[in-house]
């Protein structure tokens, strides 16, 4: 039987990178930590770590192991939630959930949930997709709202994405730019331009995609909060690229489709991987499902049901649903 205390120690190590730094960690000595490792080699018949001047490398078998260590830390975390909840008064779900995607599907999914689980004390977290998956895998969150952009979702072992609803960039634009009565255009033809940033990823992407496309981006302005990035984009600082469900376009702006293949942002739900379902947990992720479903008489690249025109010039546009401000990632 493989000792949880030894897989403990496995993890600290491949986590620093040193028995060292792992020693400090746990407040061991590095001698114990080398004993630990060693009395799991033992067990295994397989060395897990390999020592070298640069640090300490895990083997196949050392990785297998951190991976179901993870996972076994995380059920752990989890139960002890579960338990600490069987004391309370009330049966207690906690939801993580960036912030524009809560904007736009908590107001729909929020009164169906409240409606048919009344007795369920609900807490809203706000947090990025990075620290959702962490919330989710200590047990500080039941599930979370997050996203990604291109590659994998951002979930690790013991963990499940379930996919939501795609959410389309779009490119934000002085009404009187040159380029703003285009029904779509692409970045790159906005190469020269100076950026407003509404988001830390959408300006990974946006290097990435200069890079690819051959120029540099300038950037005029770095925020955390799409709607504040609209405002300086009516406000003459430059242009932006923006998620639908996060535009909130001034009149003295325009939004113009992003040309195929067009980006988007991939909504999804972070939950832990249950030996049994959580039953409230399931029902707030239907009336999530519901939420984020298309409009069936709306076209498939038809802005949110929530969008309001706001000049004739304006391409597309849509106005956040009132439910405050915040980051707006």
């Amino acid at each position: 039987m493989i000792d949880v205390q030894r897989l403990r120690v496995l993890r600290a190590v491949a986590e620093h990178g040193s028995f060292n730094k792992a020693a400090g960690a746990l407040l061991l000595t590095p001698s114990a930590v080398s004993q630990h490792i060693a009395a799991l080699e033992r067990s295994l018949g397989h060395p897990v770590a390999e020592r070298s001047t640069r640090g300490v490398t895990l083997t196949e078998a050392g990785r297998l192991l951190v991976d179901a260590a993870e996972t076994i830390a995380a059920e752990l975390d989890q139960v002890r939630s579960a338990i600490d909840r069987l004391s309370a008064g009330r049966p207690r779900l906690t939801l993580a959930t960036f912030t524009s995607g809560g904007r736009h599907l908590l107001p729909s999914a929020l009164p169906r949930f409240v409606a048919e689980r009344p007795e369920v004390e609900l807490t809203v977290l706000e947090a990025e997709p990075e620290a959702a998956v962490a919330l989710v895998r200590s047990g500080g969150a039941d599930l979370a709202l997050a996203y990604h952009f291109d590659g994998p979702p951002p979930v690790r072992a013991g963990l499940d994405w379930t996919p939501l609803m795609d959410d389309p960039l779009w490119l934000v634009l002085p009404q009187g730019h040159p380029l703003a009565g285009r029904a779509c255009l692409d970045p790159a033809e906005l190469g020269g331009a100076r950026w407003v940033l509404g988001c830390l990823k959408t300006e990974a992407f946006l290097r990435r995609y200069a890079a690819l496309a051959g120029f540099e981006l300038q950037v005029a302005a770095s925020t955390t909060d799409y709607f504040f990035a609209q405002t300086l984009v009516a406000a003459g600082v430059g242009v932006s690229l923006v998620p639908q469900i996060s535009l909130a376009v001034p009149a003295s702006c325009t939004a113009v489709r992003v040309a195929p293949p067009r980006p988007a942002r991939h909504l999804g739900l972070i939950t832990p991987r249950r030996r049994t379902p959580h039953p409230y947990a399931e029902a707030l992720a239907k009336a999530l499902r519901a939420a984020a479903a298309p409009d069936p008489e709306a076209g498939p690249d038809a802005p949110p049901a929530a969008a309001t025109p706001q000049a004739p010039r304006t391409t597309a546009a849509t106005r956040p649903r009132p439910a405050g401000t915040g980051a707006a990632a």
